[in-house]
């Protein structure tokens, strides 16, 4: 069983209390749909050591085996389209950095195990690196990061085939989307409409080209 407190003190600093894995379970199977969409996103605003990302990953993960698990070459793309949509923010360090050495130890042993003699070290750094701009040490009240700027995410999308565009956006922007009508200041601004989140997006802090996805990491 998983120790849901560090020390009393954490409790009494930062209210850091660890959710029980079968209240993940029972959280996530009201939105079990979502959870076994390869490409679906989530951000965990208070990570912890990622016990609900934890729980999504794996569920991802099943379902790559059972679409693409007889194809390496695809199982491998889509394990790491799959981590590209998991997000956490915690803002004690250990904890992110815990979250992340988690999330990659249960990624690597199911790419490992279906992957077999083809599973490869480029792939595997290159999701450290995803894990690293995913998961991040900071407030999400604030919407900033350890060193006090603002928090910002990488947003991966398949363009075709291997190939995986990012763009960086500030999270405080993204969830305006989701306040307000578009106004004159977002439509200079190049926000755009997305109908899927039914919000608006705004324009990228900074964009990278379509890249093979054994690459992304070229890109710090």
């Amino acid at each position: 069983m998983e120790q849901q407190i560090k020390s009393k003190q954490r409790v009494a600093d930062h209210g850091e209390v660890f959710t029980a894995e079968r209240e993940v379970n029972a959280m996530l199977d009201m939105v079990k749909q979502e959870t076994e969409r390869i490409d679906s996103r989530f951000l965990e605003p208070a990570c912890g050591e990622g016990a609900f990302l934890a729980e999504v990953l794996r569920r991802k993960l099943a379902v790559v085996k059972q679409k693409y698990g007889r194809n390496p070459s695809d199982y491998e793309l889509y394990a790491l389209i799959a981590v590209t949509s998991i997000y956490g923010v915690d803002i004690m360090e250990d904890n992110t950095e815990n979250c992340r050495k988690r999330l990659f130890k249960i990624w690597n042993k199911e790419y490992t195990a279906v992957m077999k003699k083809e599973a490869n070290d480029r792939c595997r750094e290159v999701v450290k690196f995803i894990f690293k701009k995913n998961i991040l040490c900071g407030d999400a009240l604030k919407m900033e990061q350890q060193d006090g700027t603002p928090i910002l995410f990488a947003e991966w999308s398949q363009v075709s085939g291997s190939l995986i565009k990012r763009r960086d956006f500030e999270l405080n922007e993204l969830l305006k989307g989701h306040e307000r009508q578009m106004d004159m200041d977002m439509l200079l601004g190049g926000w755009e409409y997305d109908e899927e989140i039914d919000a608006y997006i705004p324009a990228p802090i900074k964009e990278y080209p379509p890249t093979d996805y054994r690459r992304l990491d070229d890109y710090e």
